[in-house]
């Protein structure tokens, strides 16, 4: 288990505290719309922290080649009909690169600033020439409204029950996931960032916001600094 993270209830926990059966559960939900429209069709997609293959699947269906990166071999048995590699994204280093490499479910707020840099590396040694980085951040409010509950669509309570600062500009998080027959919970490390101090992290690994996607800035494509832009504007 890595320092700072734990998780509890039934099933497999990875080394970040996640609960295997949590996430085989969770519904798709609007990421691969999202993805689907900011990307070329028929792209080369690197997923970077895939799971069970929630978003994976969907974006095949769509016509996407997804290769799947996890450290936790047990959420890559859930994957079906993609390539999978598991490994810690920090230290992945494959001799290929793709259209798109996407690192979604807030991982660029990895609670150790150098896990950060890491990960934003391997997104960088990965993407193709003209390609783009897909990333996923927090919301602004994400540890400032606290305790926070909502009841998901598909019948299940996501609580977010404390946000609390451990040092170094990193935060303590605990959640809480209640179904009608289980219960998970997980505690792991998260680093607020403001759009700046995102946007800062960018730079310092060689990329730069192309556009933000969604209309609360939690998407964003980004390209690498010397890169020409895409289509749309920065920060539209």
């Amino acid at each position: 288990m890595r320092e700072g993270y734990e998780g509890t209830g039934p099933g497999a926990i990875t080394p970040d505290g996640c609960a295997v059966e949590f996430y085989s559960r969770l519904p798709v939900g609007d990421e691969p719309d999202v993805i689907a429209a900011a990307v070329p069709a028929g792209a080369r997609i690197l997923e970077l922290g895939s799971g069970v293959g929630r978003m994976t699947h969907a974006l095949m269906e769509r016509g996407f080649e997804v290769t799947a990166v996890d450290e936790s071999a047990e959420m890559l048995e859930r994957v079906r009909g993609a390539r999978t590699i598991c490994s810690p994204i920090e230290d992945l280093a494959l001799a290929e690169k793709f259209d798109v490499v996407l690192l979604a479910s807030f991982l660029v707020h990895a609670g150790y600033a150098e896990v950060r840099r890491g990960l934003l590396r391997t997104c960088v040694r990965h993407v193709a020439e003209g390609g783009c980085v897909l990333i996923q951040r927090e919301g602004e409010d994400y540890h400032t409204n606290v305790p926070r509950e909502r009841v998901d669509p598909s019948g299940f309570t996501v609580r977010v029950v404390s946000s609390e600062p451990v040092g170094d500009g990193a935060n303590s998080v605990r959640a809480e996931y209640e179904f009608p027959d289980a219960v998970w919970t997980h505690t792991f490390r998260a680093r607020p960032l403001t759009t700046e101090q995102f946007e800062e992290a960018l730079e310092e690994t060689g990329l730069r916001v192309d556009q933000y996607l969604t209309e609360d800035r939690t998407w964003v494509r980004a390209v690498q600094a010397m890169q020409p832009g895409g289509p749309g504007e920065r920060g539209a």
